[in-house]
């Protein structure tokens, strides 16, 4: 089975490219950051790859729902963000993500970033399953 990953950028154009790049993988796709949170959350994806300024809710607070969750804080995250100073970067990484990258990125250095995550996961990852019943 491909590896899964969530793309959230509100470009069509990058998000195009990036899914591109990416094309060995499975890619699924939002171009909001509350259908990011949702498609996450639901489809559990391998690894997410985030545009910090989107509408709905932003990267960051993307970032922020996944990590304290139980159920989603082991899926790395990397910001793929037009926010380029040292401070604004200093604040994504705070975040607890994985890697930062500036646009416009080099496609070969976001795939790199990509296969070193996914090689740092374990090989065989469970979906929940949304589906069972709890019985006290």
């Amino acid at each position: 089975m491909s590896q899964r990953i969530v793309i959230a950028d509100d470009e069509p154009d990058i998000n195009r490219l990036i899914a591109m790049i990416l094309r060995e993988y499975t890619v699924l796709r939002a171009k909001r950051g509350d259908e990011a949170l949702e498609l996450i959350r639901r489809e559990m994806p391998d690894l997410a790859i985030l545009d910090i300024s989107m509408p709905g809710l932003n990267g960051l607070e993307v970032a922020q729902a996944l990590l304290v969750d139980p159920q989603t804080a082991r899926i790395p995250l990397i910001f793929l963000s037009a926010y380029g100073q040292q401070r604004e970067i200093d604040a994504g990484l705070a975040t607890g993500v994985a890697l930062y990258i500036v646009k416009p990125f080099d496609p070969d250095e976001l795939l790199q970033g990509v296969e070193k995550l996914l090689a740092q996961q374990p090989q065989v990852k469970e979906k929940p399953d949304v589906h069972a019943e709890t019985h006290f």
